[in-house]
């Protein structure tokens, strides 16, 4: 039934894409991250850059993104947000996103948006002056934007495993040391029970609820552990409760056959339901029509968390590019099943360091990112490693620490965070110094922390709320600062923009 349906798919996305080849050119736009990576704060940023700084001529916003060229030049004449094509994708809530992040007139209310927890969609039109060539003169482009958790990624190597490897694989990784402690009860409750045994729904249903704790433990800010399939047991939607999610990993005898009313059997049914009606609708319906791809990446958070946390997402990130049909696109390809040509991996949350560490940031994810680049790279995939703020929170000043003076970032903490024993209001500004990074990235994956190899450093990263957003000298509303938002833009999609 899934050949039969992969055929009708492919066919209708070749009669589509033959409409748009004869009319305004596509360009789809992939944008995921694993949890808390600042997926709906950067497309939100995406957005309001290219719609409310274009038309009537982007010579106002022109300052903003000095490093996107079609900006930069004075040559975006406008930007707008159309009806998406997909009707049965929720649409990106573009404007909820925004009212969250400048919280009204005041700003008084603004906060962060709710996180990404199932796919949408966005249709931004784009009117431009190609700049040279025999194209020169008025053209536009048409930007899908399709926002998509990372954890759905990491189930796509899913697709070639069967429930015995899965299972064997899940338990071996559940036993390294990072992890033992945190799946101790799952793993105690597993080990004792017997695959062999009868089909129990109880059972089932206990083995998947310990399962998805030991994952939601995994992920925690302490422990900030990246590889976590299945990803929807830590994002369910309206799957939750469903057979599809009641299954979890078994200890399996290798010369054993498991009979067809045995608790193996059930679970293994049920993952393969979940390969077929969850993981594989995704990668046919939009993973694979994605021409660009952005992966934003909490290097951050797994860097405090320590060594075995970046080793975890080194991993994670390997499995995810491993998923992208990477190369560059033919006229053929393009036809049928168009490759990723570019993707870009972004360390977020730069904000939270002075720039005097950014590249060393930068340094840190291309390293965790190395083996998977050199992959793509055999591909014939562009790929860059950058370090980025969809919103910048904070601004950079030097404090006195002594007889000395630090790079430090200044912003609001959010109410409730406690800084060197202070309370604060969520009113109140902080000045905090974030720590040096290490000059040698290969030290952050080996035991080196922030500080060094000090085991009295205690960094944690302070939740700051969204900046006030600034009017001109018109009164219109200024954009949100950024950080590298414009080099973002200039690579995915700079050269359909010329």
């Amino acid at each position: 039934m899934s050949f039969f349906a992969d055929i009708i798919f492919e066919a209708r996305s070749l009669a589509q894409t033959l409409s748009e080849s004869v009319g305004t050119p596509v360009v789809r736009l992939g944008v995921t991250g694993l949890s808390r990576a600042g997926k709906t704060v950067f497309i939100t940023a995406l957005i309001q850059h290219l719609t409310e700084l274009g038309a009537p001529g982007a010579r106002k916003g022109r300052g903003a993104l000095p490093v996107f060229r079609v900006m930069a030049e004075g040559r975006l004449t406008r930007g707008k947000l159309e009806p998406q094509p997909d009707d049965a994708v929720p649409r990106f809530a573009y404007e909820d996103h925004r009212a969250a992040l400048t919280g009204g007139d005041d700003g008084a209310n603004r906060h962060w948006p709710h996180s990404t927890r199932r796919i949408s969609e966005v249709r931004i039109r784009l009117e431009f002056e190609r700049a040279t060539g025999l194209r020169a003169g008025p053209a536009a482009l048409i930007i899908d934007i399709v926002d998509y958790p990372g954890e759905w990624l990491l189930d796509l190597p899913l697709l070639d495993k069967t429930f015995a490897q899965w299972s064997k694989e899940t338990l071996d990784a559940s036993a390294t040391a990072a992890r033992a402690a945190l799946a101790a009860d799952w793993r105690a409750f597993t080990l004792s029970t017997d695959a062999a045994g009868a089909a129990d729904e109880i059972k089932a249903r206990e083995a998947a609820t310990l399962f998805t704790a030991y994952l939601q433990a995994c992920r925690a800010d302490t422990h900030a552990l990246s590889t976590l399939p299945p990803g929807r047991f830590l994002m369910p939607g309206d799957l939750e409760g469903s057979p599809a999610l009641t299954f979890a990993p078994l200890v399996l005898k290798p010369d054993v056959f498991y009979g067809g009313d045995t608790l193996a059997a059930m679970m293994e049914r049920r993952f393969e339901a979940y390969k077929t009606h969850v993981v594989r609708p995704f990668f046919r319906d939009h993973f694979s029509r994605l021409d660009r791809q952005i992966v934003l990446v909490d290097t951050l958070a797994a860097l405090n968390a320590g060594p075995a946390a970046l080793r975890d997402l080194e991993t994670a990130l390997s499995d995810i590019l491993q998923a992208f049909r990477a190369g560059r696109n033919t006229m053929l390809s393009a036809f049928f099943r168009p490759r990723i040509d570019k993707i870009l991996f972004a360390a977020t949350k730069a904000d939270h360091l002075n720039h005097t560490s950014h590249d060393r940031l930068e340094a840190i994810l291309r390293t965790i990112v190395s083996r998977a680049i050199a992959k793509a790279d055999d591909a014939g995939a562009a790929i860059d490693v950058i370090a980025l703020a969809g919103v910048r929170a904070t601004r950079e000043a030097r404090i006195g620490k002594g007889a000395e003076a630090l790079d430090a970032v200044v912003g609001i903490p959010a109410a409730g965070e406690i800084i060197d024993g202070e309370t604060f209001d969520g009113v109140a500004e902080a000045a905090i110094f974030p720590g040096d990074l290490p000059t040698d990235p290969k030290a952050a994956l080996h035991g080196e922390t922030l500080y060094g190899s000090s085991a009295e450093a205690d960094y944690r990263f302070v939740r700051f709320r969204p900046p006030m957003q600034n009017l001109d000298e018109d009164g219109a509303p200024k954009p949100l600062p950024h950080i590298r938002l414009d080099r973002a833009l200039q690579f995915l999609l700079g050269d359909r923009l010329a």
